[in-house]
C-alpha cells in the first residue's frame, strides 16, 4: 500500500506523478480502498463502499493511460460522493432510514461529468438525512453519523459530513458535497479541508436529491484551493437535464492565481457574543496575510436584512413541496431526528404569501450585495465563529449567530469558498470564507490558492487518520 505521504498528497500533485507514470491509478485506488474499509466506519464517513467499480474504473484509467490517452488532472483519482448524488445500481440512501434501500437506474450528471474526466468512485459518503432540510437536534440525524477525524467525540459537521471526514482524513483523493445553507463550508471548517460552493447554476444538480430548488448546489471538497478549481472545471457547465444550470463552464487557469491590489472586503464578527474568542487572533491573522500577499484589505459591511428568516422560509417551503410525498404518506415518522420530522411537515404550513415575500427581499439582497462588489473584488469572515461542536451539542445553542455572510451569499447564489486558516480550542481546524460574485470563482480561487501558497494550514494531518 502507498504511504501516507503519497495518500494526503492534493490532486495537483497526484496528477502530475499519474501523468509521469511514477503513479499508478489501481495502487493509488488500493491504498484509498484500504483506508476506507479501515477508517471509514470508525469515522462513520461511508454509506457505501464502490470498492469493485473502483478497481475496475482504475483498471480503465491505467490502459488509457498506457495507450497515450490522458483525459486530464482527474484521470485516475479516486473521489467519494455525498450520498445524494444518484449513482447507477448503486444504492444511494439520501442518509434517511426511509430511502436506505432506494437504487436508481442512471448516474447524476456530476457521476456522470467526473466518469467522463477520468476520475475514480470509490464510495458513497455519509450525509445529514434529508440534508437536514427540516433541521436536525444534534450529528446523529443520519443512517451513518460522522464524527470528526480530528477529535472523535466532535461532529464534522453538516449535511456534507461524510465528505468532510473523508477527505481530511485522506480516504479518498477529493469528494463532492452540496449545499443550500452551509453545508459545503461547514464540515469544511469543522475538518480543515477546502470546500467550494459554486455560482447558484453553474453545476448542474440533475441526479441529485433536492431540498431546495432555489437554492441548492454543488461543489467539491478537497484538501487545496487549486483542487477544487480542478473539480469545477470537470463539472461545470450547461446541462439539458437541468433546466437551471447555466451556460457557463469554467476553466481553471493555475498560472493566473494572484494580482497584488485585489480589493478584499473583511467582515466585522462579535466572536465574544456569537462565538469564541480564541478565533479572533486567527482570523487577524489571516487578514494580515493577504495584506502581505498585497491586497488592499478593508473593513466591508454587509446590508441590513433578515438573512436567516429570509433563508429559513424559502428553505422550508421548499423542503416541504419536495418531500411532499413523504410527508402525507407518513412515513417521515421513520427520520432519525424527531425535530426534521416537525420541521418538514410544518414547512407546509408556510403562507404562499410569506414565501412570496421572501422571494422578493431575496432579490433585494442580490440587488445590494451586487453594489458592495463594485467596491469589493472579494469579502471574506469566518467560515464559523468556532470550532467543532460535540456530538451530542444541541445545535440550537451552538450556533449562535454571526455576520449572516453564510446565508446572504446562499440566498444570493454566490461562489464562496472555505480554506484553513488555523487551529482553535482542542486544537481543532477552522476555516476562512471567501465569497465572490456570481461566477467569479476564479477570483475566490486565486485568493484562497495564494493564502495558501503563504500558510500550511491546509497541509497538516488530523490524528485519528
Amino acid at each position: 500500500m502507498l504511504s501516507e505521504d503519497v495518500l494526503y498528497l492534493p490532486v495537483t500533485e497526484l496528477a502530475g506523478r499519474i501523468r509521469r507514470g511514477q503513479l499508478s491509478p489501481v495502487e493509488l485506488t488500493e491504498s484509498y480502498l484500504e483506508r476506507l474499509e479501515r477508517l471509514g466506519p470508525k469515522l462513520g464517513a461511508v454509506a457505501t463502499l464502490t470498492g469493485e467499480l473502483a478497481l475496475e474504473q482504475a483498471r480503465q484509467a491505467e490502459r488509457e493511460l498506457a495507450a497515450g490517452r490522458y483525459r486530464g488532472p482527474l484521470h485516475g483519482i479516486p473521489y467519494g460522493a455525498k450520498d445524494l448524488l444518484a449513482t447507477r445500481g448503486i444504492r444511494t440512501t439520501w442518509g434517511a432510514p426511509p430511502y436506505k434501500d432506494q437504487v436508481f437506474d442512471y448516474d447524476g450528471t456530476v457521476i456522470r461529468r467526473l466518469r467522463e474526466a477520468g476520475a475514480v468512485l470509490a464510495a458513497k459518503l455519509s450525509m445529514i438525512e434529508l440534508a437536514g432540510g427540516g433541521g436536525y437536534t444534534n450529528g446523529k440525524a443520519s443512517l451513518a453519523p460522522t464524527v470528526n477525524p480530528w477529535d472523535a467525540t466532535r461532529w464534522a459537521g453538516g449535511s456534507s459530513s461524510g465528505p468532510g471526514a473523508a477527505t481530511a482524513a485522506a480516504l479518498v483523493g477529493f469528494s463532492m458535497g452540496s449545499e443550500t445553507w452551509g453545508s459545503i463550508l461547514t464540515p469544511s471548517s469543522f475538518c480543515g479541508v477546502c470546500g467550494l460552493r459554486p455560482t447558484y447554476g453553474r453545476v448542474s444538480r440533475a441526479g441529485a436529491m433536492a431540498l431546495s430548488w432555489t437554492m441548492d448546489k454543488l461543489g467539491p471538497m478537497c484538501r487545496s484551493a487549486d483542487d477544487c478549481g480542478l473539480v469545477l472545471e470537470a463539472i461545470a457547465g450547461y446541462d439539458p437535464d437541468d433546466p437551471s444550470s447555466a451556460d457557463a463552464p469554467f476553466k481553471f487557469e493555475k498560472g493566473d492565481l494572484w494580482r497584488r491590489g485585489l480589493r478584499v472586503g473583511w467582515i466585522r464578527e462579535d466572536f465574544e457574543k456569537n462565538g469564541e474568542p480564541e478565533l479572533e487572533p486567527l482570523y487577524k491573522n489571516a487578514l494580515d496575510a493577504l495584506a502581505r500577499l498585497g491586497a488592499q484589505v478593508s473593513e466591508a459591511k454587509l446590508p441590513e436584512f433578515p438573512y436567516s428568516a429570509v433563508a429559513g422560509t424559502i428553505i422550508s417551503a421548499e423542503g416541504a413541496a419536495a418531500f411532499d410525498t413523504l410527508i402525507s404518506s407518513g412515513r417521515i415518522q421513520e427520520l432519525v431526528d424527531e425535530r426534521q420530522q416537525k420541521g418538514l411537515a410544518g414547512g407546509v404550513e408556510v403562507k404562499a404569501a410569506d414565501y412570496i415575500k421572501a422571494m422578493r427581499i431575496r432579490r433585494l439582497i442580490q440587488e445590494a450585495l451586487g453594489k458592495l462588489f463594485r467596491e469589493f473584488d472579494a469579502l471574506v469572515a469566518p467560515s464559523l465563529l468556532f470550532v467543532a461542536n460535540p456530538m451530542e451539542a444541541d445545535l440550537n445553542t451552538v450556533f449562535r449567530g454571526g455576520s449572516g455572510i453564510g446565508a446572504a451569499g446562499n440566498l444570493a447564489g454566490l461562489p464562496a469558498l472555505s480554506v484553513p486558516m488555523g487551529f482553535g480550542k482542542g486544537n481543532l481546524p477552522v476555516g476562512l470564507s471567501i465569497v465572490g460574485r456570481a461566477f467569479d470563482e476564479a477570483t475566490v480561487l486565486r485568493v484562497g490558492s495564494a493564502y495558501q501558497q503563504a500558510t500550511d494550514w491546509h497541509k497538516r494531518r488530523p490524528p485519528l487518520a
